[in-house]
């Protein structure tokens, strides 16, 4: 087999592993917001947060709510923004919808996580809080469920995010607003979405929704990043020292890992000093200060967490 056709195999398997992580995820986001978001009255951002509340509010399907928003907005995303979206984009919020129907028409509403078994009626004199669905009345369990629900949905928009695909609803009416008014496009979608999670304070009178949808979106954000970078582990030394080849050869000799010296001058006597500059996992990064020590006990170190490392050695350049 030639090298262009092993190239071509290649790039195909990508892809095809790229649709797979698209179709999870989709599935995913699914599950989570019909079956553990939408039965807790709960609304963590997006076209979705905002269809659990209509679909409670006013009936008709969570799916039915959300494309009758994301097709509009995408349309007037591209015609506003340009073509920035993507195919896959467009295949995520088609997926997210037909599987969120499926789930609606099989599984309904009911919750998987609850205090108790579901009943018909609500129980006389109960203290506990009790919230109405299609099956009669349940005795919530928030915590758990906030939890498990910022779980399911960080991995969903994980995966999403993984394959190339964006997460498009409401953030294009972010991304609007930022072509426009010049703020920054994190703090619009902040604001954004916590309009739609205060809607659940409007629209059903209970405090306690908005927070856990606020923990959701936490909980969410902690698991994409995980998701997406993996574990971070890197850390960023910058050594001036006066030094610089012992610990090189350390660096290179012993930690099998290079780097860089640079040259420079310190600001207060104006003397030349050697700047080293490495990036390693967080167990060498442990060898090397603990042997500063013994090479130069006077440098000055300064150790940095890496978010992203990309070149030889570590993850690759994306394409």
């Amino acid at each position: 087999m030639t090298k262009n056709n092993l190239e071509r195999n290649k790039s195909i398997q990508k892809e095809v592993f790229a649709y797979f992580l698209l179709t999870v995820g989709s599935l995913l986001f699914a599950v989570g917001d019909v079956m553990f978001v939408n039965p807790y009255l709960m609304a963590p951002g997006g076209t979705y947060g905002l269809s659990n509340v209509f679909s409670t509010l006013w009936g008709g399907r969570i799916a039915m709510w959300a494309i009758c928003m994301d097709i509009p907005l995408l349309v007037v995303g591209t015609w506003i923004l340009g073509p920035k979206f993507g195919v896959k984009t467009i295949i995520s919020t088609i997926l997210i919808f037909a599987f969120t129907f499926m789930i609606e028409s099989l599984w309904g509403y009911n919750p998987v996580i609850h205090d108790g078994a579901i009943v018909s009626t609500a129980a006389e004199g109960s203290s506990m809080v009790q919230i109405p669905h299609d099956g009669g009345w349940f005795n919530p369990d928030y915590f758990l469920n906030t939890i498990v629900a910022g779980l399911i949905y960080g991995l969903a928009i994980g995966l999403i995010f993984r394959s190339g695909a964006t997460s498009g609803g409401s953030d294009i009416i972010s991304m609007i607003l930022h072509k426009y008014t010049k703020i920054s496009l994190g703090t619009l979608v902040m604001i954004v979405d916590g309009i739609i999670t205060l809607s659940t304070l409007v629209a059903f009178g209970d405090i306690r929704l908005p927070i856990y949808s606020i923990i959701v979106i936490f909980i969410e954000g902690k698991v994409i990043d995980l998701v997406v970078d993996g574990l971070k582990s890197d850390k960023t030394m910058f050594i001036v020292t006066d030094h610089p080849e012992p610990i090189r050869d350390y660096i290179v000799n012993q930690l099998k890992r290079s780097g860089t010296c640079i040259t420079g001058s310190g600001l207060y006597q104006g003397n030349e000093r050697k700047m080293v500059y490495v990036t390693l996992n967080r167990t060498d990064m442990i060898k090397l200060r603990a042997e500063l020590h013994n090479i130069d006990p006077n440098a000055f170190v300064n150790i940095i967490e890496s978010s992203e490392i990309l070149g030889k050695g570590f993850r690759a350049l994306p394409e």
